[in-house]
């Protein structure tokens, strides 16, 4: 894993409105994330609210019930899942990335990506911590640079 020196640069796109969507299923991964995200945010000039949904699957419900709104620059999804014993974190994992990606290319929508997909609480805590994986931070990083894309296309002549 990258040293948190090594990370992209955070994007300035002053006045940028995000919506960061949390499943807290596993509440101190969450919070490190949601820390991360915040820190981004102040840095990139961009305002941040927040919602909560039961659980990772939920995550690209919440944002595409939001989009509708037509209040948010873009999207901050952060979620963990970590593998059991059955089948289910499969299924979790590939739904909910299929449906952001269905979400940001089919709706246009700009989204971070900030689901942990991990074998264990201990993968999960590297990852999440601001100090360390910032995975938080670099969802943010990417919901700024899909605004900043987005905006630099929305006025360009066909």
């Amino acid at each position: 894993m990258k040293d948190v020196a090594e990370k992209s640069p955070t994007p300035k796109v002053p006045g940028a409105k995000l919506l960061m969507v949390v499943s807290p299923y596993y509440r101190g991964i969450a919070d490190m994330m949601q820390r991360g995200a915040e820190a981004v945010a102040e840095q990139a000039e961009a305002t941040l609210d927040r919602i909560f949904v039961p659980g990772t699957f939920e995550l690209p419900a919440a944002i595409a019930h939001a989009s509708k709104a037509n209040i948010y620059d873009g999207f901050v999804a952060l979620g963990c899942v970590v593998r059991g014993e059955t089948s289910h974190y499969d299924y979790v994992c590939g739904e909910s990335a299929r449906g952001l990606m269905n979400l940001s290319t089919f709706d246009g929508l700009a989204i971070g990506y900030g689901v942990l997909t991990v074998e264990t609480l201990e993968q999960a805590e590297v990852r999440a911590d601001p100090k360390r994986g910032d995975k938080g931070g670099e969802a943010t990083k990417a919901a700024l640079a899909m605004v900043a894309i987005k905006r630099r296309f929305a006025g360009a002549p066909k």
